[in-house]
């Protein structure tokens, strides 16, 4: 009897996922496969490829101790293909299968391909609905529908009340939907992050290591130390710690950035939800679950259940709402490249290089590290889309273009003209100041705006602003900003913006040919 092919992707790794529902054990096979395609489609940061491949492996192992019959395709296999589609072609030309069932990718390139499959390979190809998130991709377009803006906040709150988390009654808890307000301090020098639980790698995770290390070692990052959980059961070990030991702080300090101190309270969980080793839906309940045991305050626990109830969902959404034509908006016309210093961390600028310097070592920088210090600078710079785009998809563990893209072009860049942000999340030096120690030991001073020593956060704010005055200064967000730029002495804009210009061309964010 033919059985079926059940394809699972890297970032698929949960038993409960669709393409597995329904599977008969003695006549189905799971197809996992590691394939150069995925790897090199962008050069994916070594640490990420081989997260991914360690918890492939292991996912694998899990499968086959549930009586699943699974194939699977090292990178160094001599008869891989290079490719899923391919892999597939093997597999149906090798074994005895009459279709194949895959649940639907998270990036919109794979998923075209995928919708030619069923023509090219000669079998019935189903794709089915990834049911792992707490909104479809359906329920979010009909919320969308009709809706003159997709503000996140009014998304959120819907989210609340359909899964009743933080909810008392009809009410939010504590009266009000969020506690940004609480949110915003920066870390005080007495304060010091609390340790991180880890990981350490075991026979199979050290063998996706090497693999890395001979086929992957001309890509971004460092490799080792590596210290992620690849396996589920390390995975809710490492976020059962931070929910008890680290959550309490999360609230007050998560807009915080300081020297050497990657981590602060972040629950560094975001590479674990979006492969599948996480729950989504399981790790917001724990979260409350706190808040409702008094080990945790409100405005934490809220701040926490946010980022994924809210914002996580609702990225989803948007880029399936909105692809393939959000991903070549530009609605500020930034056409600069990309500068060197992305890549090696090498840059006076404190900020920028601390922000880097981790995500070259650990494939990771929390979200005010990627809004407001890489992401404002690529704004300010105007660094064209494409270039900031495919770096963010690069560098991070956590990184697959569903989430990616709205971060980076609604909110970081401000491509998509306002669809998801009522503003640019432009901010000149202050910021940066105000929400970290990074300030104090930079060779530039944050309170100057122009000559020798000038922080470029200053110049290439004012200049930022001047650039885009016609396009922005009709936004009501952003009237105070221009009448603030309206009072500017003349001859120092003009010092300012002729400064950026020589900074920009100096650090090579030259215009793209």
């Amino acid at each position: 009897m033919a059985g079926t092919l059940r394809l699972i992707l890297g970032d698929q790794l949960s038993p409960g996922i669709s393409s597995l529902s329904d599977a008969n054990k003695s006549a189905d096979t799971v197809l996992m496969a590691e394939v150069s395609g995925e790897a090199t489609y962008v050069r994916h940061h070594k640490k990420k490829i081989a997260f991914l491949f360690a918890a492939m492996r292991h996912f694998a192992e899990e499968l086959a101790g549930k009586g699943f019959r699974v194939r699977y395709t090292r990178i160094a296999d001599e008869e891989n293909d290079g490719t899923l589609r391919k892999e597939v072609r093997r597999a149906l030309e090798e074994g005895d299968f009459d279709r194949v069932v895959v649940t639907k990718p998270g990036e919109y390139r794979l998923l075209k391909d995928m919708q030619q499959w069923e023509s090219v390979l000669g079998v019935p190809v189903e794709l089915r609905e990834d049911d792992r998130f707490i909104c479809s991709v359906n329920e979010f377009a009909a919320w969308a529908e009709d809706r003159k803006s997709l503000r996140m906040e009014f998304f959120y709150r819907e989210m609340r009340r359909k899964t009743g988390l933080l909810m008392d009654g009809a009410e939010p808890e504590g009266g009000a939907w969020n506690f940004d307000q609480d949110n915003r301090k920066s870390l005080p020098k007495s304060v010091t992050p609390p340790p991180r639980a880890t990981s350490e790698p075991d026979e199979i995770t050290c063998g996706a290591i090497e693999d890395v290390r001979a086929r992957f070692d001309n890509h971004f990052g460092d490799l080792e130390p590596f210290w992620y959980a690849t396996r589920r059961a390390e995975a809710e070990r490492i976020f059962e710690a931070f929910a008890s030991d680290i959550l309490p702080c999360f609230g007050d300090y998560q807009d915080a950035m300081a020297v050497g101190k990657p981590w602060l309270w972040h629950g560094v969980i975001g590479l674990y939800l979006n492969c599948g080793l996480l729950d989504p839906l399981k790790v917001c309940q724990r979260a409350e679950q706190a808040y409702r045991d008094g080990r945790a305050p409100l405005n934490a626990v809220e701040g926490f259940i946010r980022q994924i109830l809210g914002w996580r969902e609702y990225v989803r959404g948007l880029y399936w709402l909105k692809m393939p034509a959000y991903r070549s908006m530009n609605a500020l016309e930034a056409d600069r490249k990309l500068p060197d210093f992305y890549w090696t961390a090498e840059t006076d600028m404190t900020c920028m290089a601390e922000a880097i310097g981790q995500t070259r070592r650990h494939a990771y920088a929390h979200h005010i590290q990627r809004l407001m210090v890489t992401g404002n600078f690529a704004l300010l710079a105007g660094i064209h889309p494409d270039e900031i785009n495919e770096w963010y998809l690069i560098v991070y563990a956590d990184a697959y273009e569903w989430v990616e893209l709205p971060n980076t072009h609604g909110m970081a860049i401000f491509a998509d003209g306002g669809i998801m942000a009522s503003k640019p999340y432009a901010a000149s030096a202050n910021y940066i100041n105000k929400m970290s120690d990074y300030c104090k030991s930079c060779r530039y001073s944050h309170t100057k705006k122009t000559g020798e020593g000038a922080c470029p956060f200053n110049y290439l704010y004012w200049d930022f602003l001047a650039r885009n005055q016609e396009r922005l200064s009709s936004n009501g967000r952003m009237g105070l900003v221009y009448k603030n730029l309206e009072k500017k002495d003349a001859g120092e804009l003009s010092a300012m913006r002729e400064q950026a210009k020589d900074f920009l061309d100096s650090i090579g964010a030259v215009p793209r040919g």
